[in-house]
């Protein structure tokens, strides 16, 4: 938490010029330092704040993608000014002053220009018709683009990217997502020719063939023409070859520094671009510095996060008083195509004296993985995978040191297996964050928070660990449970001291072994095997219930499960802090007819309940005692309505907006879809609770993207997204599939509810089950899409089987007498309430007891609600009594006593 200033305090003004990555990472680099004397006026050009343009082709994915960087909270930080739309275009080194294009001159007393760069187009006849793939603005013209020339042309566009680097290939499979037909033109033969040697290239190019891309290699366009009709508007021209056609042309060739503003005042300037940076980030001209894409050091402007993350450190270090350096480039890259696993790191091409190159290669298997190391077969000096990019993460923090193993068993794909390997406490876990293995044990040691980290989660938000693009999640979780080993510390998957299973282990054994109940279960895997009478706990004893309900899909309160659930679900309605209980009925996608409406209405009335209209679309009625629950739940039974299991770990709803049913925006029945998934997947118990939304089109009334599952129409179907969540610390769901018809869709949804209700921990939300599994969202992809596991027929019959099972637990309850017993007044009540007895409810009070109240009986609402008088105060006891039964008790009320 950053302090404000004194306003005593002297501030000097640090303005920063650029509204990309590395802008972002200076400020939040200063702010880490939490300066005193300091203020930070960012400007930028574009209207967002800085957003990640190493993700930029999951806009192509989701068009709502605004792709921000860090915790937004960052710019309400009072030291801190952010300025968007506001470009700057003018500076004075000597008056320390910029201009913005309004006119207004600020001054400063540092300045960091993090312009970054532009895209260029190629230096030919007919350039201005090149679209070109930089910014979000860029991306969502593209989008918009291709679906317009597939409504006017009536088939797919034929597409042309001019370029086959990282960027070109992103922009490539963009397009080709959207069902375009793409051809990428390459001036070399073998793709990604800056980062991959000629074999792991040429097998990139079978790679990409194979995905249904065309490739036309080793030739630079002589120009494009606008051909101003036929069947395609434009030609691109070769000179020694066939021209190509196309209806749309996109360059991604590279980037071009933007170094106007330091060449309009006079900074030094390399001759082919760029402002020439020292070792500490320092211009030529004193109190301006440059970092990322616009700095060029050593002759070299990089256009990688990495580095320019790693100029921001350094600027903010010695701004800050420090005396860090930049030490070079980092050239690791990593392609972020769906399908195309490549990956390379340090010397690629062997061009250290000495080098020797460890490879494997299968050409027809589309597998290459190349390790680079020092003549005597010890020092890593680099690498190239594609096909198989699995020892990427591990082997790029090693660079440049000892490997702890012969070369050959790091190559997987040749049957190497893992190595288990210790990393230096200064080898880089995380390029992006400048995250050390040492930075990590230190966290789990309980050195950077004062309390030990033992989770992935608190280490990404302590140290910031794998905030940005995530591919060293995997490793970090390794450093970690390795470090909680070394201090001693249990790094065990046990549910809880009465099963050493994890959740998902014992899903799968239950499974397995077909078991039906609490008692075989313990029986047959419990520690230690003689249960006991009060075997198990308050952790193991819900999640075994909800393991048997999910599998099975058999009542919660029958087969002796009653006593193993906690209060919410016993009760089947949710506990208030009064100790009533709220009723919530079923009311999917939120339509509801007003005979319904007319009967919630009614019997809130009769029963004297408060009501409210909840977040998620239904109808919320409060203030219902445990003995009143089954009269009400007849009533709305009667009427049509189910249990909502607002008060279960299963999924609670499916927010709809009313697409088009209604709204002229509207692209697909949006209500009807929603209507389906409850009805679907109604009942369902899961590690933690669901929720679901569907949204009729982009503008995304439904807020699908906010819940563990959120469908959005597009003009060709639907978008599925997962993983997100709300509450404390809320998570954008991430895009799974893109345009599924409506059985498709159904299908996805069987694979991914059912694969995490087998595998996630108890009381997991699912963007957080996400973040565990190692590959995150693509291997969720993997095993929904691909069905890499084998096991999607399995996850889908095993949800067919739920839906056919189903029985609704109000119903059910109803028509069984020994679940009803549950829910008497008290005990030894085995009929009606008695009418004797005095409800007394108050609202955070203490009061005097009435006369008439005086000498009476009094049923206590709540778990631990005292009753004080002068002599002795009487408890309700919290825990329920034997088998489950409820907790209320008839207290004799002495003279004088008062309630609470």
């Amino acid at each position: 938490m950053s302090t404000p200033l004194s306003p005593e305090a002297p501030q000097r003004h640090i303005a920063v010029v650029g509204g990309g990555p590395a802008a972002h990472r200076l400020v939040e680099a200063l702010l880490a330092r939490d300066p005193q004397d300091m203020r930070v006026t960012l400007f930028s050009e574009e209207a967002l704040p800085p957003y990640d343009r190493v993700g930029l082709s999951k806009r192509f994915e989701d068009p709502t993608n605004d792709l921000l960087l860090g915790d937004p909270a960052m710019w309400e930080d009072p030291r801190v000014s952010l300025r968007t739309s506001t470009p700057v275009t003018g500076l004075n080194p000597a008056a320390r002053t910029l201009t913005t294009a309004s006119g207004e001159q600020v001054s400063y007393d540092d300045v960091v220009l993090a312009t970054g760069s532009s895209a260029p187009r190629p230096p030919v006849e007919g350039a201005e018709h090149v679209a070109v793939y930089r910014t979000l603005d860029d991306v969502d013209w593209l989008t918009r683009r291709v679906h317009q020339l597939r409504e006017e042309l009536g088939r797919r566009p034929h597409c042309v990217v001019i370029g086959g680097g990282l960027l070109g290939l992103e922009a490539a499979g963009g397009l080709k997502g959207h069902d375009a037909e793409v051809t990428i033109v390459h001036s070399r033969q073998y793709l990604m020719n800056a980062q991959l040697d000629e074999g792991g290239g040429r097998v990139l190019n079978r790679l990409i063939s194979r995905a249904g891309y065309h490739l036309k290699m080793g030739e630079r366009p002589s120009a494009v023409t606008a051909n101003g009709g036929g069947a395609y508007p434009y030609t691109l021209n070769f000179a020694a070859s066939d021209d190509v056609a196309a209806d749309l042309v996109v360059a991604a060739i590279g980037i071009t520094a933007r170094d106007e503003l330091g060449r309009d005042a006079g900074l030094e300037l390399n001759p082919r671009g760029g402002i020439l940076i020292d070792q500490t980030c320092a211009t030529s001209a004193a109190h301006v510095w440059a970092i990322g894409e616009v700095a060029n050091f050593q002759g070299i402007c990089m256009g990688l996060v990495a580095p320019a993350n790693a100029m921001a450190e350094v600027v903010a270090d010695r701004l800050c008083g420090g005396e860090a350096s930049f030490e070079g480039f980092d050239t690791a890259a990593k392609l972020k195509l769906a399908g195309m696993d490549v990956a390379s790191f340090g010397d690629t091409f062997g061009q250290t004296p000495g080098a020797l190159e460890v490879v494997y290669a299968d050409a027809i298997g589309g597998i290459y993985q190349k390790l680079v190391v020092t003549d005597d077969a010890k020092t890593l000096l680099g690498g190239v995978f594609v096909g198989d990019a699995s020892p990427y993460t591990a082997l790029r923090p090693l660079l440049g040191r000892e490997l702890p193993a012969e070369p050959g068993a790091f190559l997987t794909a040749s049957g190497g297996g893992e190595v288990d390997m210790d990393l230096p406490d200064d080898a880089e876990v995380c390029s992006c964050k400048a995250v050390c293995a040492g930075d990590l044990r230190r966290a789990v040691r309980g050195e950077t928070t004062g309390e030990p980290v033992t989770a992935v989660g608190g280490l990404k938000a302590c140290t910031k660990v794998g905030t940005q693009c995530g591919s060293c999640l995997p490793l970090t979780k390794k450093v970690m449970e390795k470090e909680m080993l070394t201090q001693g510390m249990e790094v065990s998957q046990a549910m809880c001291e009465h099963f050493a299973h994890s959740r998902a282990e014992l899903f799968e054994a239950v499974r397995a072994t077909d078991l039906r109940s609490f008692t075989d279960v313990v029986d047959r895997f419990g520690t230690p095997a003689d249960s006991g009478a009060n075997f198990g706990c308050d952790i193991c004893k819900p999640a075994v219930a909800s393991v048997l309900a999910a599998m099975h899909s058999e009542h919660i309160l029958g087969g002796g499960r009653g006593g193993l659930q906690d209060t919410n679900d016993r009760a089947l309605a949710n506990m208030q802090k009064n100790g009533t209980y709220s009723v919530m009925p079923r009311i999917p996608a939120g339509e509801i007819t007003p005979d319904k409406l007319a009967v919630i209405a009614q019997v809130a009335k009769d029963f004297g309940l408060y009501t409210k209209i909840s977040a998620a679309q239904r109808i919320d009625l409060f203030g219902a005692r445990l003995e009143q629950l089954p009269d009400i739940w007849r009533r709305l039974v009667d009427a049509g309505f189910e249990s909502g299991q607002a008060y279960g770990k299963a999924l609670r709803n499916v927010k709809s907006c009313v697409g088009t049913t209604w709204c002229r925006y509207g692209l697909q029945d949006s209500v009807a879809m929603g209507i389906r998934l409850e009805t679907r997947y109604k009942g369902l118990r899961s590690p933690h609770k669901m929720k679901f939304g569907v949204s009729g089109c982009a503008r995304e009334c439904a807020e699908a993207r906010a819940k563990d599952a959120g469908v959005i129409a597009t003009p060709d179907g639907w978008n599925l997204y997962v993983g997100g969540n709300g509450g404390a610390t809320p998570v954008h769901a991430q895009l799974l599939a893109k345009d599924l018809d409506d059985e498709t869709l159904i299908k996805y949804m069987d694979r991914y509810i059912m694969y995490y209700v087998r595998t996630a921990d108890r009381l997991q939300r699912t963007a957080h089950w996400i973040a565990d599994l190692p590959g995150g969202v693509e291997h969720v992809y993997d095993v929904v899409v691909n069905d890499s596991l084998g096991i999607g027929e399995d996850l889908e019959a095993a949800m067919a089987r739920h839906v056919d099972r189903y029985e609704d637990e109000w119903a059910a309850t109803l028509k069984d007498p020994e679940k009803l017993r549950r829910f008497r007044s008290f005990i030894n009540a085995p009929n009606a309430p008695d009418t004797d007895l005095k409800y007394i409810v108050e609202r955070d009070q203490i009061r005097p007891a009435t006369e008439e109240e005086r000498g009476s009986s009094a049923v206590l609402l709540g778990p631990t609600i005292p009753v004080r008088s002068a002599e002795e105060d009487y408890h309700v006891p919290e825990a329920p009594a034997e088998d489950g039964e409820p907790a209320l008790a008839i207290v004799p009320e002495p003279e004088g006593a008062s309630l609470r």
